[in-house]
């Protein structure tokens, strides 16, 4: 049974390619369409050529049809049939196009903040893994992969989402590099692949802050909280140096070491030991933590504190605890 399961998770396709899951109206598709174009119309100005206008239009819809495979032959024999010129044209547009992304994504911030911003606004970060065979692919490598839960051949992306009362959708994105990538055997694959000299070798997390703060420094969108999984809480660089009015949350390891008090604000700092009473679920979020599963006789919410980076040197009393979520604040 365990066999035939990983066999069918396996099969699953990914998000874009899965059937969708809401009964739409031919009216409702006809209005989604004309919402399609006005959006893409909202990026006319960063297109060079006519022919980039057309094709990035072609690509959406092709990201939106319902087709197995979202790559550029499936997409064009789907909506267009069989034109080998098409397909050597889209496969350029895509590979070899020359595109101001970053000017794409800028606007796109601007648009997210004027439909969906909100001042108690979320920046979720997480990494998601594409599985991909070869070589010849930028950053391929055996590594841990989310959609199939085990490692195996994959390109591992760096995403932050936006989720507000409005709505959500994606902000930014990178491309996360492996160390073996960095290795002299992968220098022919840099230059195939046209990966700048210049570029380092940069963590996950270090990726996850490097939009962070671009959207900090450019006042992109209103948010008040940042939340990331345990691959980046327990990195000891997130959360950087706090920003005024934002608050950051992170699941850590269930078993932590952390400081039993705050060397630059004790009062803060200390850790609250059991209640007679279990907290309100308001008080969720606000430096307070659940006790392991395990031990859940131990108490109810209690509070604890984390050293922020650079803070201070670590105390030789420095608690070794169960922990299941901690929240680092600027509060």
């Amino acid at each position: 049974k365990k066999g035939t399961r990983q066999r069918r998770r396996l099969k699953t396709p990914p998000p874009s390619s899965r059937k969708p899951s809401l009964n739409l109206a031919p009216r409702d598709v006809e209005a989604m369409a004309e919402e399609l174009v006005a959006y893409h119309r909202e990026f006319r100005d960063l297109f060079q050529r006519r022919e980039q206008r057309e094709w990035s239009q072609f690509y959406l819809r092709g990201q939106l049809a319902d087709i197995e495979r979202k790559t550029i032959e499936p997409m064009v024999l789907a909506l267009k049939g069989a034109d080998r010129n098409a397909v050597r044209a889209g496969q350029y547009f895509i590979g070899a196009g020359n595109l101001d992304d970053e000017a794409m994504l800028q606007r796109h911030q601007e648009l997210v903040a004027e439909t969906l911003g909100d001042p108690d606004g979320v920046v979720i970060v997480d990494g998601s893994g594409f599985p991909k065979q070869g070589q010849h692919s930028v950053g391929v490598a055996r590594q841990y992969c989310g959609v199939l839960g085990k490692v195996a051949s994959c390109q591992e992306g760096v995403f932050a989402v936006y989720a507000g009362p409005q709505g959500y959708t994606f902000l930014d994105r990178r491309l996360y590099l492996p160390q073996s990538w960095f290795a002299a055997e992968h220098a022919e694959h840099w230059k195939k692949c046209g990966i700048p000299e210049t570029v380092e070798f940069q963590s996950e997390p270090a990726l996850a802050l490097e939009m962070l703060q671009g959207l900090t420094e450019r006042d992109a969108v209103p948010f008040r909280w940042v939340t990331a999984d345990e691959r980046f809480g327990r990195d000891a660089a997130f959360p950087p140096s706090r920003t005024a009015g934002t608050r950051w949350t992170a699941f850590l390891r269930w078993r932590s070491t952390i400081w039993p008090k705050c060397p630059s604000r004790p009062a803060v700092g200390e850790v609250r030991r059991r209640s007679k009473r279990p907290a309100p679920a308001s008080a969720v979020g606000r430096g307070l933590r659940r006790p392991h599963p395990r031990r859940r006789k131990h108490g109810a919410w209690r509070w604890t504190c984390l050293p922020a980076p650079g803070n201070a040197t670590r105390s030789k009393k420095a608690a070794r605890v169960p922990l299941s979520r901690s929240l680092h604040s600027n509060v």
